[in-house]
């Protein structure tokens, strides 16, 4: 016999599950024994790693599993753990990462009956109605184990539907009277356990597509996570190359295509403007975009013919949304995309005709490289592009780069000009604070990379760095994080001048979004984990502390903290 709870951890680990991000709580003794049994008697469990905030927790499991592909897993206690989540649960459904977090619950005993029963007074303030409820909204999935004796089956469940497309985090709890039931182990075999096959094109569907691209002047793809599945960057590119098509990222959150690339035509983000290469476009291919485009500003021209393929074309998780399209396909990226190139092999393609199409996009291309070159020529003053084009040259192919820029989004992905598929992430959801635990994960997924997460201020402030960077030197996990510092919330002031750009607020000195003074931000990483912090106020000195930053992750092994004063918002 062995205890629910050293079932359940025997059955993460034999899933593949290595690490469990954990904020322990009263409802987890059972876990505490089982944890402590294995590790005196040698059965093994996933790694406990200790999260002082919960919603750095996730935040790290999401970072790892965006690296490795593997899901990993949460611990929380009861609904306040869950609560403490935060927007960490957001990001994770929105960016649809597969990790499985486990609360406990309140017991449902209080006079001593079985083991486990309450006996502290915070069990009874605890005890909510509907825990479940409280993130029902984002999961995949949800259930509470009843009894020990079918945790396997409920968490290959579970992970069995994190892992179908769209994938996404899912949710389960226990009370400490069914995690401490003893129970005969149960042997499951993982092959009955797999998730739901991914889905491909039918052949009338791919050539359908593949008809109106060739018939098409300028055809264009449009992506946004095409590069969350690393495989799938290679046939994208072979299936633009041979046809001439133009690619254009809106709200990219991974790297998709390499923006040195003469077919790539950018990154499009809030830009209160319409953007040129969409305009163009006669024959649009949407692959793996929530947000291909903002309608009220930039949108295709009315005459294009748009093809819309994705895992959840529908977007059911969204009450607004619809583009036009012709055609609507639920099908996996990575295959989709190999049916394409393979079924263009089987048909005579036009090469004046795909020469004429790259010739034009690859003006579009280096018309739009000269202009972002000329913003990082000038290295006077320290700027958003300025401090991306130094720190480009100090990435390499083992480097990944998890980006929270928000106002600086589009800067980071124009200026460092990445061409290596796995070497950006970013959460795919709207929460911010996510850099910094995902850092973690990210390390600990890929402990011989270079990790660095470049973040806004703002951002920063969100990512709770004295928890993140206290578990970066306790867990050993270090990365570089260069803050984009102008001071403020940037983003509020360009929305709201968006809207009202002749309005009061554009005439106001105090939009209330300015953080004046500043904070230390490199300060608490020193103080949390013995970071290097470091400020830079000119490139002189920006140059200087990212020789200092990298020498201390390489070759001292901790973090190291750069804030980059750039002009204020």
């Amino acid at each position: 016999m062995i205890s629910a709870s050293m079932s359940f951890l025997q059955t993460l680990t034999e899933a593949g599950v290595s690490v469990i991000f954990a904020n322990l709580g009263s409802d987890h003794p059972a876990i505490v024994e089982a944890v402590a049994e294995a590790n005196a008697t040698g059965r093994k469990v996933p790694d406990m790693i200790t999260a002082p905030n919960e919603m750095v927790a996730l935040s790290a499991a999401h970072g790892h599993v965006l690296v490795s592909g593997i899901p990993q897993a949460v611990f929380v206690h009861v609904e306040c753990g869950t609560q403490a989540l935060a927007g960490a649960i957001h990001n994770a459904a929105k960016g649809r990462a597969p990790v499985i977090i486990f609360a406990g619950a309140s017991p449902f005993t209080q006079d001593g009956e079985l083991p486990g029963s309450r006996n502290e007074f915070i069990q009874w303030i605890q005890d909510v109605h509907d825990q479940r409820g409280l993130v029902r909204g984002y999961m995949k999935y949800d259930a509470e184990f009843r009894t020990g004796r079918n945790i396997p089956q409920i968490t290959r469940r579970a992970l069995q539907i994190a892992l179908s497309e769209p994938k996404g985090p899912v949710y389960l709890m226990g009370a400490r009277e069914v995690m401490e039931e003893a129970v005969e182990p149960v042997a499951i075999n993982p092959a009955h356990w797999q998730p739901v096959r991914p889905r491909a094109l039918s052949e009338m569907d791919a050539d359908r597509i593949l008809d109106d691209l060739m018939a098409a002047e300028r055809p264009l793809i449009v992506t946004s996570y095409v590069g969350r599945n690393a495989r799938a960057v290679a046939p994208l590119v072979e299936l633009c190359e041979a046809m001439g098509i133009g690619v254009l990222e809106s709200v990219p959150v991974a790297m998709n295509f390499a923006t040195t690339h003469p077919l790539y035509q950018g990154n499009q983000w809030n830009h209160p403007r319409q953007n040129p290469a969409l305009a163009s476009a006669d024959c649009i291919l949407v692959v793996d975009s929530d947000v291909p485009w903002i309608s009220a500003v930039s949108k295709p021209r009315d005459t294009a013919l748009i093809h819309h393929i994705d895992c959840d074309p529908l977007k059911r998780q969204m009450p607004l949304w619809y583009i036009p399209a012709v055609g609507s396909y639920e099908a996996e990226a990575e295959i989709a995309l190999r049916q394409l190139v393979e079924r263009l092999k089987l048909r005579t393609t036009n090469s004046d005709q795909v020469a004429h199409r790259t010739r034009h996009w690859s003006a579009m291309h280096a018309a739009r490289r000269a202009a972002l070159d000329a913003l990082e020529a000038d290295q006077s003053v320290l700027t958003g592009e300025v401090v991306t084009a130094m720190l480009r040259p100090y990435i390499d192919q083992d480097t990944i780069v998890l980006s929270e820029g928000i106002s600086h989004y589009h800067t980071i992905i124009d200026h460092l000009h990445l061409d290596q598929p796995g070497s950006l992430h970013a959460s795919g959801g709207g929460s911010l604070g996510w850099h910094g635990g995902a850092a973690i994960g990210a390390k600990l997924a890929a402990p011989n990379k270079t990790i660095i997460a470049l973040t806004g201020d703002g951002s920063y402030m969100f990512s709770v760095p004295s928890s993140v960077h206290w578990m970066a030197r306790r867990y050993d996990t270090p990365f570089l994080t260069v803050i984009y510092n102008n001071r403020g919330w940037k983003s509020p002031k360009l929305s709201t001048l968006a809207v009202h750009p002749s309005g009061y607020a554009s005439r106001a000195n105090d939009l209330n979004v300015a953080f004046d003074p500043a904070p230390d931000y490199a300060g608490i990483a020193a103080a949390a984990g013995g970071a290097l912090a470091l400020q830079a106020r000119t490139p002189d000195e920006f140059a200087e502390a990212l020789k200092q930053a990298f020498a201390a992750v390489h070759t001292e092994r901790r973090c190291a903290v750069i804030d980059a004063w750039l002009p204020h918002l």
